[in-house]
């Protein structure tokens, strides 16, 4: 590798995107440049942590001549392949059943993307459908995660997450449906945040999971992810609903002073194990806040987390069901079962078994949940928890062959890790993992902060006031560079 090469690289760790982007608008370096030293770090890399789902190399080369003149200009994003779908690449989501499928165009969110100033370079891995909360697929295999190399980046932008944590590009789009960016985040000792419901186009499909899908992103700085929410949160046309207007720019509530806040803390629901060091983490970042001036207390809000899993996860079904019909009226032929993995038929099983009162009536419990939620938070500004409920998820953990494996059955494992994060989905609230603790054996474990609805702004000033007291930005894991 040359040394200018080197030096380029270099910029990848001094530089969060919003950084990158500067030096190429006031021409310190190259799009082209930048899009070389990451190129060149994802083939280094990549072979050990597996999170290149498709090159999109010499398309972004090609577009380094027609950068857009935004805040990432020229900066190289990596794409997690569901949810964005970039004309000419395969829009894949993780599955056999549609290897090579090719997008015929550029959606809302990747047009978003590119307005940015985005070189989109490659797409990233995730499981099937994004249903499990590991990224591991039959399609591209396991993803692993940068910190420790037999443990899993979590799910479903696990790919991305490992491609910024791992230092490749320091920002990369994921969505959440369930948990998707804040586990990944946790996992990888990143910022990852969700965004109230409907603050996200979600264009063309409109309604996934029953609006409880929000595309973000995983990064090394708040403000990255700040920028990024700013970039693609506008009303889309034909959207079933939006979420409440900001006030002003995400990017411009970053340092703002967020005042005193009160802030309720949790270890765990009655009845779920939580690892120690989850709760560690937790009580951590609860003693960090009330330094700050934050007023800090321990409350929960009464929602019953089990009777909302499962109306979440018939939802899941259901929209499994109809999102694999819809793959085989775009392929021309039905979709086998065979061509799927065990835990997408364990959904799709479950799903073409509801009947349209059961979808209805879990449709009406999240809801219900959401109100609860609401009437608690207006006596607190944040909601402070774990991330997740397990520190560790080793390769190949969280599988489902066994025979005759039930969904109520495959619930339960995966809320055992991810116990915290698919509340704000049900009830539509924005909520962010914060990279705060790593255990004795150098492993990042996220604190999630969650808003009223319509708050991410709180949620941005508390973020980066908690990033300068404790900054994270310079911690790097066993496999980088």
């Amino acid at each position: 590798m040359s040394q200018h090469l080197q030096s380029i690289e270099g910029e990848l760790d001094r530089q969060d995107g919003l950084g990158l982007g500067e030096l190429v608008r006031t021409g310190q370096i190259s799009a082209a440049e930048l899009l070389e030293a990451a190129i060149a770090r994802a083939e280094r890399l990549n072979p050990r942590l597996n999170f290149i789902a498709t090159r999109l190399y010499e398309t972004a080369r090609a577009a380094t001549s027609q950068i857009a003149d935004g805040p990432f200009a020229g900066v190289p994003l990596p794409v997690k392949e569901m949810g964005a779908m970039i004309a000419g690449a395969p829009t894949t989501s993780g599955s056999r059943a549609t290897a090579g499928s090719v997008a015929p165009f550029d959606n809302e969110i990747v047009q978003r993307f590119r307005a940015m100033g985005f070189n989109l370079f490659c797409t990233t891995t995730s499981p099937e459908m994004g249903l499990n909360f590991i990224t591991e697929s039959v399609l591209h295999g396991a993803t692993r995660n940068p910190w420790n190399v037999e443990l899993s980046p979590g799910g479903s932008s696990g790919g991305s997450a490992a491609a910024v944590a791992a230092g490749v590009a320091p920002i990369a789009h994921g969505n959440d449906g369930g948990g998707s960016i804040r586990l990944p985040a946790s996992c990888c000792g990143l910022f990852g945040m969700k965004a109230t419901r409907g603050r996200t186009p979600a264009g063309p499909l409109m309604e996934v999971f029953g609006g409880m899908v929000s595309d973000g992103a995983v990064s090394r700085s708040v403000r990255d992810s700040a920028a990024f929410l700013d970039g693609i949160s506008a009303p889309e046309l034909g959207a079933p609903y939006w979420a409440p207007p900001k006030a002003d720019s995400y990017l411009a509530e970053v340092g703002r002073e967020p005042g005193k806040l009160r802030i309720a803390f949790m270890r765990g629901y009655p009845g779920r194990q939580v690892d120690p060091e989850c709760v560690a983490a937790v009580e951590d970042a609860a003693e960090l806040l009330a330094s700050l001036g934050h007023e800090v207390v321990e409350d929960q809000p009464l929602v019953d987390f089990d009777t909302m899993s499962r109306a979440h996860y018939r939802i899941a079904g259901a929209t499994t069901g109809a999102m694999i019909d819809m793959m085989g009226v775009l392929r021309g032929r039905p979709v086998a079962e065979g061509e799927l993995e065990a835990l997408t038929r364990i959904f799709l099983t479950q799903g073409r078994a509801e009947s349209a009162v059961d979808y209805a009536q879990a449709v009406m419990t999240i809801r219900q949940a959401g109100r609860q939620v609401a009437e608690f938070m207006q006596g607190y500004d944040v909601l402070l928890s774990p991330t997740v409920a397990r520190a560790r998820i080793r390769i190949g953990e969280l599988n489902f062959t066994d025979p005759g494996l039930t969904l109520e059955e495959a619930r339960t494992r995966l809320m055992g890790f991810a116990t915290f994060t698919p509340i704000q989905n049900a009830t539509g609230h924005p909520a962010a993992s914060l990279p705060l603790y790593w255990t004795a054996d150098d492993l990042p474990i996220g604190v999630q902060i969650a808003g009223r609805f319509g708050d991410e702004a709180t949620l941005f000033r508390l973020a980066a006031q908690v990033e300068a007291a404790r900054p994270w930005f310079q911690r790097r894991p066993a496999v980088h560079a």
